[in-house]
């Protein structure tokens, strides 16, 4: 899943931003509204964690961006009003969701996760490819009876290798998919983890590189 965070207040947006990729997530930060307005435009986001007090560009403004611009991100709005009618003022101009500061760190996880899988379609109940087992669900992989120890972009990787169905996927796609905007696309990040995770499962080797193509399995 990948998530814009847009908040003013540094400290929180880092906070959120860090919690997030713990669990899993590719996590942008915009501190303003002019930031996450250019954020949104370039990138495929699931969910948009958005602050609505936002300095240059109100929230409200990006929301409304979002809707008419039919895309398919969530929006889970936060503010310090934590009164009725504001909450259904921002829910009609289009958020999908609501939460009130301060909150606490878990409940935010889980109505993320929920808005989610409004975006994505539902999660098979596990892959597997001959004796590879992946259960994105409960977030754990196996290899014939020998479980695996994967670091979540090693784990982010093989699920969407998994979820292609054998489709050749470039660096550039596991780059849009697993990691944030953070990452250096003329790093070999995508080729180190594949190495890594190629280590992980062993033998006989899964995955197969694709000369100037990418990788399947």
């Amino acid at each position: 899943m990948r998530v814009l965070v847009a908040e003013d207040h540094q400290r929180l947006a880092d906070a959120v931003a860090e919690g997030l990729r713990r669990e899993g997530m590719a996590v942008d930060v915009a501190l303003d509204g002019n930031v996450a307005l250019r954020q949104v435009a370039v990138n495929a986001y699931d969910v948009v964690v958005l602050d609505r007090d936002l300095p240059g560009v109100h929230g409200d403004q990006i929301c409304r961006r979002l809707v008419d611009d039919h895309s398919p991100a969530r929006v889970l709005m936060l503010t310090a009003a934590a009164g009725v009618a504001a909450r259904v003022e921002g829910l009609e101009l289009g958020a999908d969701d609501y939460l009130p500061k301060p909150f606490e760190f878990v409940e935010l996880v889980a109505r993320v996760r929920a808005l989610g899988r409004r975006v994505a379609p539902p999660l098979p109940p596990r892959y597997t490819r001959g004796d590879l087992v992946l259960d994105p669900a409960r977030r754990v992989a196996f290899r014939g009876d020998r479980s695996l120890n994967l670091r979540p972009k090693e784990f982010a990787v093989l699920e969407h290798l998994l979820s292609v169905n054998g489709r050749v996927v470039s660096a550039e796609e596991l780059l849009a998919h697993v990691w944030d905007e953070a990452a250096n696309p003329f790093t070999s990040t995508v080729k180190t983890t594949v190495a890594r995770l190629r280590a992980q499962l062993g033998e006989p080797p899964l995955i197969e590189t694709v000369r100037d193509g990418g990788y399947r399995i």
